[in-house]
């Protein structure tokens, strides 16, 4: 997630429990006992004051959501079908039951018939049909709508040639939702629990009209929590306990504060003082606490990259330049050196430890990596460079960088300048620093030139990252265009053998590595000090990181 592609049958992993959504390793304080069954242990006050790293919500509108701390406070207030739970498994939402036709094609879900919006009102299958194709209406303009593809007429209507109202979903009564697909997808139920298909208030969204979402008073909540003190703008806020929830007997925290730290140096000092129960760090701090109890580091599968605008600098359009400036990066030195906060080097577009090959069992990262695209070569840098100038008619290059206003966006773009403008003769970057919102609003506008990006997968598989740069994909900022990778995700998309789809899916993987169709960065790592009081907490490394609703602080 930041995060059009046409989506694919992604190998889902089935356990007891249901199927897997972002599985990934678990923090230590997830593997805590959850108090669902005793009081017992509970401090008396169950108030958690959270951080986020530089980063703000940027909606509360399940359609219009595509960062990582909207989707967190809207997956905490808000609920689907499912829900993200302990040990990354699905766990009971709306639905109590699925069933599932034979053909694959069809599934029926009975909801129940105790969940309640926050302003009164039942959640209905209804809610689920409005929702939906709100999502899917061209009008909406939902950067997530290329996942409904698959699901009955979806890829019709987004491109405007069938009405909304022809969407595979069907209200059979107020409590049964009855939902068509094109072909069977096995990770179907995988995005159930993603927010983008969590259902919506139709008299909120027409009350509330081109405010919705827009503030934490222009929504409603059938979630775990409600919102409380976002104004659309403000850096603080607050997750309160749902009364109205139908399972609040097992949400345990009363109040989440909430608030964005740009500066881990005062997180961390906030922590120390007992502001706060959680704290990101980077670097050097990082260094210093490593052998602190309290220090967690959560694997992630969050890739830092640079991008290249090439329809605003068509000189990035030429794929030597690209390789030049990538081989002048030392993605060790930048984790180690310059970062330190336990990142890793990046092997490719898909971050490592995010999916096995079902066929030979090796990480699909390190079997497909494409090591001239993830490595320093200075030499073969500048002889590209000069090649690449030539080819372009140009004997100096003059660049903007755009990157985020946090500790880790600022010492990446401070390295990535450096590295490109010593080693690439008559190769100018000016920096830009900006708010995390005002690049995320940069980068979909493409205004942009190069820009120090991120994202994260939304499942444990690799179309959740190669998809996303197919050409008429809109996460795709930079307009890079391969026909070969297009044709590539295609084939995955409309194959049903295993062994082909993934074949597929690594020759996209090698060709945007050949090509550089982005210069991978560093796959992050979260580095958080948390009080050892906070048990319960869900974390997984793929889709929605943190799920509160059974989190509590133990005496």
């Amino acid at each position: 997630m930041k995060w059009k592609f046409l989506a694919t049958a992604a190998a889902v992993t089935v356990t007891a429990g249901g199927l897997l959504v972002g599985c990934g390793s678990k923090s230590a304080d997830s593997n805590a006992a959850n108090a669902g069954n005793t009081t017992a242990g509970m401090a008396k006050t169950q108030v958690l004051n959270w951080s986020e790293n530089g980063q703000d919500i940027t909606t509360l509108d399940p359609s219009m959501a595509t960062d990582v701390i909207s989707g967190t406070m809207i997956s905490n207030s808000q609920e689907g079908l499912y829900r993200l739970g302990k040990d990354s498994k699905v766990t009971p939402g709306i639905a109590t039951g699925t069933t599932v036709s034979k053909d694959k094609k069809t599934y029926t879900f009975t909801l129940r018939k105790n969940a309640k919006w926050s302003n009164g009102d039942k959640v209905t299958a209804q809610d689920f049909v409005y929702g939906w194709r709100r999502t899917v209406n061209p009008k909406t303009a939902s950067q997530y709508a290329y996942l409904y593809s698959g699901i009955k007429n979806a890829d019709k209507i987004t491109a405007g040639k069938a009405s909304p109202s022809t969407l595979g979903i069907k209200a059979d009564g107020k409590y049964k939702l009855t939902v068509t697909l094109e072909k069977p997808m096995q990770y179907f139920k995988l995005l159930m629990g993603f927010v983008v298909f969590f259902p919506q208030n139709q008299h909120a969204v027409q009350k509330y009209g081109k405010q919705y979402g827009t503030s934490a008073s222009k929504m409603v909540y059938d979630g775990p929590f409600k919102m409380t003190g976002w104004k659309g703008t403000n850096s603080t806020w607050t997750l309160v306990r749902n009364t109205d929830y139908w399972d609040k007997k097992h949400v345990y925290l009363t109040k989440i504060n909430d608030q964005v730290v740009k500066s881990t140096t005062t997180a961390f000092n906030l922590f120390q003082s007992g502001k706060l129960d959680a704290a990101v760090l980077s670097g050097q701090q990082v260094k210093n606490e490593k052998n602190n109890s309290k220090l967690v580091i959560r694997k992630s599968s969050r890739l830092n990259y640079l991008e290249f605008n090439q329809k605003k600098v068509k000189a990035l359009a030429n794929t030597k330049l690209r390789q030049a400036m990538s081989l002048t990066l030392d993605r060790k030195q930048l984790v180690n050196d310059v970062l330190g906060d336990g990142s890793v080097t990046p092997k490719g577009f898909v971050t490592s430890g995010l999916a096995k090959d079902p066929t030979t069992g090796k990480d699909f990262a390190t079997e497909n990596t494409v090591a001239d695209s993830v490595t320093q070569d200075n030499a073969k840098a500048k002889k590209l460079w000069q090649e690449g100038l030539k080819e372009v008619g140009k004997k100096s290059l003059t660049v903007t960088l755009t990157h985020d206003d946090t500790d880790q966006m600022k010492a990446i773009s401070e390295y990535v300048q450096g590295q490109l403008e010593k080693e690439l003769p008559g190769l100018k970057v000016n920096s830009v620093t900006v708010p995390y919102k005002t690049r995320i609003a940069r980068e979909t506008a493409g205004n942009f030139q190069l820009v120090i990006s991120a994202w994260q997968a939304d499942f444990s598989d690799p179309i959740s990252d190669l998809g996303i740069m197919t050409s008429k994909n809109d996460y795709n900022f930079g307009k890079w265009t391969n026909s070969d990778y297009d044709s590539a995700i295609s084939a995955a998309n409309s194959t049903t053998s295993t062994a082909t789809r993934w074949a597929q899916l690594a020759k996209a993987e090698k060709t945007i590595g050949t090509d550089q169709g982005v210069a991978p960065l560093s796959q992050n790592v979260i580095a958080q000090m948390v009080n050892p009081k906070l048990k319960g907490l869900v974390y997984n490394t793929a889709g929605i990181n943190y799920n509160f609703k059974g989190a509590y602080m133990a005496k």
